[in-house]
């Protein structure tokens, strides 16, 4: 399949090309680039718009005294919850260290103790303080101003803004050989045009606008994810989408992307208090306001439901210099009415993070040869039912070394192929629909759900599936991926009748054994999803 576009008016080359400007798709550009090859970094708005300067919390990585890969590990496993793969969290725990090492080498600079060593905080999930930060509460900030500077600098790195990518080229050996891709501008490369390269690596990042309330910048439409799909490419896990337990809460009508309240902040104090002021955590999980995300989630969730309110309370009055230690969140909260220093904070969840994506390997690699997916694009297994805190921006550098390594192995050996014209079935949704996705998404998909409710979600799309557009442009673009992605999701919600991790169903309450398993989805050339099931690899 592929989306109803142009026919592309020009053409460019490179030997590698890279979509997205995160954390994952610049580290790999840099790593890339370590080997001589060309690379064009194609993102959708500028280039440092994407989710990665948004993390605020930080990135964990065990480099403290007393600490242990073999720690970080045990943290990791644990909040994925049975269905982490061991092989890939070994390689994020112990290549962790030294990928930090090349980020700071880069230029990246942390926040350091009153002794000069890097300062670690703690987040839910670990047992040990070993998250790096950066200005308190923008670490993304300073990683993202790191790596583009190093990017920057690079002749050998194009970089294309304003251009959403649309569909993979696949030469007549099945292999992707490049993209159509859309590009907002003026000059020969307006328009749609393509990119051919020996290998394509997607670092599109999340899906968070599949929902009405997310943390996820408004470029976060799962772009990498659909284009994976619609490519013949499996993806996995995508029923685990983890909700951020902490988000400012706006109001019942707000939409988008709420300011989000990190983890760290509990790490440094801060409690939940219900309606009644009463500290709900204590007696759910053993590290009360510091469990899992999921865990407190959850707690959140049952307790606006017993109240009927819209949020709980934040109380980060025992967090020593709030306004200094986490700087952005104090202004976030200032410019929304609420100080901090003398008020409760109101938080809800909101979609944050997607543990799933398109499956790969160890390696990056996808089921389709030539394509490859980093970051939160990507399902490497690391996460499983749910991601530990500040792992996300670990895996990003991990794996982007561990995809330049393969590919410096297999491009050379590789020739340049050419894309052929095929007879794809396009598909192409009217933009007025995208709300509707993300309303119905939230009711029946979110943070709580039934058979009934998602049964309900998957009728209210199969209903906007009959809404089509003859008009390409980039907000039907949008909202058909955006689709794709909210359809694979609840099949696989719906599939899965047990809670665990990030995925809660009411009318199963309790994890079962014989879900030890991941749901791989596949997706043919008229649209119709299948399903298989992957053994969770534990040895």
């Amino acid at each position: 399949m592929r989306l109803l576009a142009p026919a592309p008016g020009w053409t460019i080359t490179s030997d590698v090309i890279i979509v997205g400007s995160g954390i994952a798709g610049l580290t790999t550009a840099l790593q890339i680039r370590a080997y001589g090859y060309s690379v064009l970094l194609v993102t959708k708005a500028r280039v440092d718009e994407g989710s990665t300067k948004w993390a605020q919390g930080g990135i964990a990585a065990a480099l403290g005294p007393g600490d242990s890969p073999a720690a970080h590990e045990a943290d990791t496993l644990k909040a994925g919850a049975g269905l982490c793969d061991l092989k890939a969290v070994h390689a994020l725990v112990t290549e962790g260290p030294d990928a930090v090492a090349r980020l700071i080498a880069r230029g990246a600079v942390f926040d350091r103790a009153a002794s000069g060593e890097i300062a670690l905080t703690r987040e839910g999930g670990h047992l040990t303080n070993r998250i790096l930060h950066a200005g308190g509460d923008a670490t993304g900030a300073e990683i993202s101003r790191a790596l583009l500077a190093a990017v920057t600098e690079d002749p050998g790195i194009e970089v294309i803004e304003h251009a959403l990518v649309l569909d993979s080229l696949k030469s007549e050996s099945g292999r992707v050989c490049g993209v159509t891709l859309h590009v907002i501008g003026e000059g020969s490369r307006d328009g749609v045009g393509r990119a051919l390269a020996k290998a394509v690596i997607l670092g599109t990042g999340g899906l968070g606008q599949v929902f009405a309330q997310t943390t996820n910048p408004s470029v976060s439409t799962g772009d990498g994810v659909a284009l994976a799909l619609r490519a013949g490419a499996d993806v996995a896990d995508v029923e685990f989408i983890q909700f951020h337990p902490t988000v400012l809460y706006l109001g019942a009508k707000s939409s988008g992307q709420q300011p989000l309240i990190s983890e760290a902040v509990r790490g440094e104090g801060a409690i939940l208090l219900n309606d009644a002021g009463e500290q709900f955590m204590i007696g759910i999980h053993p590290l009360a306001d510091l469990a899992p995300r999921d865990v407190v989630a959850k707690a959140i969730m049952s307790q606006m439901l017993k109240a009927g309110t819209g949020h709980v309370w934040l109380d980060v009055s025992k967090v020593a210099n709030f306004s200094e230690r986490f700087p952005n969140i104090y202004q976030s909260c200032i410019s929304h009415g609420i100080n901090p220093t003398h008020d409760r904070i109101p938080v809800a969840p909101a979609a944050h993070y997607a543990s799933g994506g398109v499956r790969v390997d160890l390696a990056g690699r996808s089921s389709v040869p030539g394509l490859y997916a980093c970051g939160e694009t990507a399902c490497t297994g690391v996460h499983g039912a749910n991601r530990l805190a500040s792992n996300s921006l670990l895996e990003g550098l991990v794996f982007a070394a561990r995809i330049a390594d393969d590919i410096h192995r297999t491009l050379r050996q590789l020739p340049r192929e050419e894309p052929i014209v095929g007879s794809d079935t396009e598909i192409l949704l009217t933009p007025e629909i995208r709300t509707e996705i993300a309303q119905s998404m939230s009711v029946g998909a979110g943070v709580i759900r039934t058979k009934s409710s998602l049964e309900q979600t998957k009728a209210q799309l199969e209903k906007i599936a009959t809404q089509v557009s003859k008009n390409p442009c980039v907000e039907a673009w949008e909202t058909t991926n955006l689709f794709t992605l909210a359809k694979v999701i609840v099949a696989s919600a719906l599939i899965r009748e047990e809670t665990r991790g990030s995925h809660w169903r009411e009318d199963f309450p309790n994890e079962s054994s014989s879900w030890l398993k991941r749901i791989i989805e596949h997706m043919d050339s008229t649209g119709t999803l299948s399903q298989r099931y992957e053994e969770v690899a534990n040895d």
